[in-house]
């Protein structure tokens, strides 16, 4: 059976509501299972999105729905079939309010971005050392672990909340349509084209 992978979250919703708009039927989220019917002979698991990109590149899902940051971040061997216009935000370098101090050595930067950020900060030049984060990454300047951290940037409020401010917007990021290597042909045989995905 086809399946669907969707990134639980913020982007759940405007992914559900993208699916519904093409013809799926909305799963009942209220029993909280990870695997539910999307329709006649397809369902949908729900995953976080590091996750996502796994999933469809080993055939476990049809297809996928993911932020650019993941992708970036991982390079799977998917097919990047389309931006789907929702879930915006941005990658960006964030660090405590005023001047930085004089320091000697590398800028030290927490994400969960390490890759990335490698590439970002080597093509400018800077002098980085990176710290890699799974959560709580706005904690590390503020405990001395890091100078800055990059991290996805919605509305800005958990940087706030945690006295830090945004200071280089990176990447724009939004949700992407991806797509298993082997199920692709089957896929838009059977939907892609019908559907207009």
């Amino acid at each position: 059976m086809p399946r669907i992978a969707l990134t639980k979250g913020r982007i759940l919703e405007p992914a559900l509501n993208w699916l519904c708009s093409r013809g799926f039927q909305r799963p009942d989220l209220g029993a909280r299972a990870l695997l539910l019917p999307l329709g006649p002979g397809w369902e949908v698991v729900l995953l976080k999105g590091p996750d996502v990109p796994v999933f469809v590149q080993n055939g476990a899902a049809d297809l996928g729905i993911v932020g650019s940051d993941v992708l970036e971040e991982q390079s799977p061997d998917v097919y990047d079939l389309k931006a789907l216009g929702f879930g915006t935000c941005r990658l960006s370098l964030a660090g405590p309010h005023g001047e930085d101090p004089p320091r000697e050595g590398p800028l030290r930067v927490a994400t969960k971005y390490p890759r990335t950020v490698e590439r970002i900060f080597g093509e400018s030049g800077e002098w980085v050392r990176i710290i890699r984060l799974l959560s709580s990454a706005e904690l590390a300047p503020a405990l001395g672990l890091s100078d800055v951290i990059v991290d996805v940037v919605d509305t800005g409020r958990t940087l706030r909340e945690n006295g830090l401010v945004e200071r280089r917007v990176l990447r724009s990021v939004e949700s992407h349509l991806v797509a298993n290597r082997g199920a692709y042909r089957f896929l838009r045989e059977r939907w892609w084209e019908d559907e207009g995905a």
